[in-house]
């Protein structure tokens, strides 16, 4: 009995990956790892990290801070090396914690893929939110421990041709990723979609060397080997939480609109380790489970900005006394998102 039960829950995984498959890979995944791998090869990184020096203007810093995770294409694996780097070298606290705190919450594949799978509503609320959070959460940390230490040596800028060309780059992939979305008839479609293609095509080897086509694909596949599996453990996990976890947990505990549930929503993604794009099935499984949106928004914030591994991390970096406080306002900041979603946005 034991032993069909374990088959029948497998059998569940399995069908949740197969439709999965059938849904989100040709037109969602693929063109999101291609513009996700665009950005991360033909965008300059160290162009972005030169602005987060100490002395930098803070309108610029913060700024740049905020919205710099869309630009790198990091996830909650690649953000922690980046902000050690930048941190060690004399980034000011509060920028640092704006730039570890949006990055991963704004990574293009989270975004896209949340507001594909979850909803447009919850998908902007991600990244708007992390935005406007972030920027808090670092003017807290450098109200409270700001310390002067660190010299900045000067902005590198892009190159105005190559940056130019990246951008038109970005807005014919994102339209690629967005058409399906607005056309859904096949004929329609494909009378869109295809021009696209082959445009996107002929540009990028006019725009492009040989060598960075070959950096493009090299960073796509790249990113293709590290999440692809993993999203598809999340999808088959996804499908056994909805057959084995019942509605009235979830109901009970983040279905309402209590500060508890947002605290448990919260301290649950905090607690978790979310690998990318992984959190997305999962939260989508207990939304079908009847858990709130507003405690959802939480958990999407909370979840790729900490975990338990990613807590002892930050705390050695930033210390304990800073990495606790920064922990304890990610939690409050994911708290407030949720309730603000849900009480004055939905």
């Amino acid at each position: 009995m034991a032993q069909d039960y374990f088959i029948h829950l497998v059998n569940v995984g399995l069908q949740s990956v197969h439709e999965y498959l059938a849904l989100h890979v040709l037109l969602c995944l693929v063109p999101a790892f291609f513009l996700a791998g665009a950005i991360a090869s033909l965008f300059s990184k160290e162009s972005i990290l030169k602005y987060f020096g100490a002395e930098t203007p803070k309108h610029i810093s913060y700024s740049v801070a905020a919205v710099s995770g869309c630009l790198l294409a990091v996830c909650s694996c690649t953000v922690l090396p980046l902000f050690a780097g930048i941190y060690k070298r004399g980034a000011g606290i509060g920028p640092a914690t704006t730039f570890l705190f949006s990055a991963p919450a704004i990574n293009i594949l989270a975004i896209v893929y949340t507001a594909k799978i979850l909803g447009y509503d919850i998908g902007a609320a991600r990244a708007i939110g992390a935005i406007l959070l972030s920027v808090v959460l670092g003017l807290i940390m450098y109200v409270v421990f700001e310390r002067n230490n660190g010299t900045h040596k000067g902005i590198k800028t892009f190159d105005s041709e190559k940056h130019a060309h990246t951008v038109q780059l970005f807005l014919l992939l994102l339209a690629i990723l967005v058409v399906p979305e607005i056309i859904k008839s096949w004929t329609y479609l494909a009378l869109v979609e295809i021009p696209l293609i082959m445009a996107t095509v002929y540009l990028s080897f006019k725009w492009y060397t040989k060598e960075e086509r070959e950096s493009w694909l090299q960073e796509t596949w790249f990113l293709v080997k590290m999440i692809a599996p993993l999203l598809l453990v999340g999808v088959f996990f996804a499908g056994i939480i909805v057959e084995l976890l019942p509605s009235e947990i979830v109901v009970e505990y983040v279905g309402g609109d209590t500060m508890l549930s947002y605290f448990i929503a919260s301290v649950a993604a905090a607690l978790m380790y979310f690998s990318t794009l992984t959190e997305v099935p999962i939260i989508s499984a207990l939304i079908l489970l009847g858990m709130g949106k507003g405690p959802a928004l939480s958990m999407l914030l909370a979840g790729p900005a900490l975990s338990l591994p990613n807590m002892i991390v930050i705390s050695r970096i930033m210390g304990i006394k800073k990495g606790l406080s920064y922990i304890a306002l990610v939690i409050l900041m994911a708290m407030i998102s949720g309730v603000v979603f849900n009480y004055y946005l939905l």
